[in-house]
């Protein structure tokens, strides 16, 4: 409360001194700052747009918008495919965007009801005059209203106060938020601090940004706490005020129209110009936008201009009904049998559920593929990544088919449950599966068992014919035998 009547009174001081200003200008000299001291930002500004963009340069790529940004991305969250580059990997200053980051790691170590109390270097460690909401020391708010004063309000002293709460120290939390980074796959990043106040060695980039912010709204309730126009905070027993905090971000607000927006964080420094993150969601696209160093208001406007040409150009394809170069069905090498007939499914299948994102002039032949081996899934054999001239545009993953059809236990009566999963009364009221079997195995195996029946009756055939043919010579030789003898017996005739 102190922090906050100071605000105040140096409010009030301040209207004063102007109003007295304004009365004795006619009287006073007036001292303004030479003309090549203050840098012509808008001009500057107009400069930017004549900087090259990357994507513009892939042939008969959608020609992207000229924007004042020094850096800018459309990113496509849900497969990472980047549909407007310009410089982005430059390292840049991200002000109060770098707060993306900070929330997102609370979010992952705390939880919404923890109590986060205001310490005297979380309040009087940000610079005078810098964002804040007035808290003061030795004030708590639980996590969630923290992470709403944070992203509405872009409160300074939250952000150190959260940093402190979940880390134990802000240098801590600031460690954790560059391993969080380098988790995501940032290359061009580094944070000094939780709130995103000027450090020269606190510093990111249009798409390290993108990537911080696919993983913040990949959180369902950081993107809705994300996409607050305003926030009344109420008075409670550690924390006595009770006030409403509003917003800067223009297309969360309504005060610029745009369909589909799901949130984003606005920033600005002096040397950081201004900064902002912006999410929308339709025609089945999650886009993101960053823009890093802009004039006011242009980086909104940059915005729209970059979701229109996102939403205009490109369409999802679905993978699987296009794809025929890797026709997985007509392989008989994996196949699994389910039906009367004999036909089968085959174990290997492109997920169903894989897509691309391709401008709406270019076809799928169009497209070059490579396949890799080295999956992250469980039940992923394969990906195969596609390219437009090198341009990356999405991966399909070829996974084991899931079967369509229930084992049959042998031992025990079938049971079929409700369809609010309740067991049936009485077995007689349930369906009987079906048990399906494959006639030409079973056509095959009778062949096999009735070829091995006839060759074991040949070969006893042939034994039995070669002991009868042995027992006849054996007859014949005794016969001729017994009649020698007898002639012997009788002796000679004349």
């Amino acid at each position: 409360m102190k922090h906050r009547c100071l605000k105040r009174i140096k409010t009030l001081l301040l209207s004063a001194f102007l109003y007295t200003s304004i009365i004795l200008s006619d009287t006073l000299p007036v001292f303004a700052a030479p003309a090549s001291e203050v840098p012509d930002y808008l001009a500057q500004a107009d400069e930017r747009k004549s900087l090259t963009v990357q994507s513009n340069q892939v042939e008969n790529w959608p020609e992207g918008p000229a924007i004042g940004a020094q850096a800018a991305i459309l990113l496509e969250a849900n497969t990472g495919i980047i549909l407007y580059a310009k410089n982005i990997h430059e390292k840049l200053y991200p002000a109060s965007t770098t707060k993306l980051m900070t929330c997102l790691i609370a979010a992952e170590n705390s939880s919404m009801d923890e109590m986060v109390t205001f310490s005297n270097d979380a309040v009087f460690s940000i610079e005078s005059g810098s964002s804040n909401m007035g808290i003061d020391v030795g004030q708590a708010l639980p996590m969630e209203e923290c992470l709403y004063g944070i992203l509405v309000a872009s409160a300074n002293e939250v952000a150190n106060a959260v940093a402190e709460h979940v880390a134990g120290s802000m240098d801590d939390f600031t460690d954790m938020m560059n391993e969080k980074a380098a988790e995501l796959g940032c290359k061009d990043t580094h944070f000094v601090n939780a709130h995103g106040l000027f450090d020269e060695n606190h510093y990111t980039s249009a798409y390290d940004l993108a990537i911080i912010a696919k993983a913040f709204f990949q959180n369902e309730q950081l993107s809705r706490l994300g996409n607050t126009a305003s926030h009344h905070f109420e008075a409670t027993a550690t924390q006595p005020d009770d006030f409403i905090v509003r917003n800067k971000h223009k297309l969360i607000t309504g005060e610029i129209s745009y369909n589909g927006i799901k949130g984003g964080k606005t920033g600005y420094t002096d040397e950081a110009r201004q900064t902002l993150v912006t999410c929308a969601e339709k025609n089945g696209m999650k886009l993101i936008c960053v823009i890093l160093k802009e004039e006011s208001p242009e980086q909104f406007n940059d915005t729209v201009k970059l979701f229109d040409y996102g939403f205009t150009n490109f369409a999802v394809t679905n993978v699987a009904e296009n794809e025929t170069r890797y026709n997985i069905e007509n392989t008989r090498f994996f196949h699994t049998s389910y039906d009367i007939f004999g036909n089968s499914n085959p174990i290997l299948e492109l997920n169903k559920n894989s897509y691309l994102i391709l401008p709406k002039t270019v076809s799928f032949d169009d497209l070059t593929s490579k396949i890799s081996y080295s999956t992250a899934g469980t039940d992923e054999i394969a990906e195969i990544n596609y390219y437009y001239h090198n341009t990356y545009v999405g991966t399909a993953t070829v996974d084991f088919a899931k079967e369509n059809h229930l084992s049959y236990d042998f031992d025990s009566e079938p049971v079929i449950f409700g369809s609010d999963g309740s067991e049936p009364e009485a077995s007689g009221t349930a369906e009987q599966r079906v048990i399906f079997i494959n006639i030409k195995t079973v056509l095959i195996i009778v062949l096999i068992v009735a070829a091995l029946l006839i060759i074991i009756f040949i070969i006893r055939d042939i034994l039995i014919n070669y002991s009868f043919l042995g027992s006849r010579k054996i007859r014949k030789r005794s016969k001729f035998r017994g009649i020698t003898k007898r002639n012997r017996d009788k002796g000679p005739t004349f």
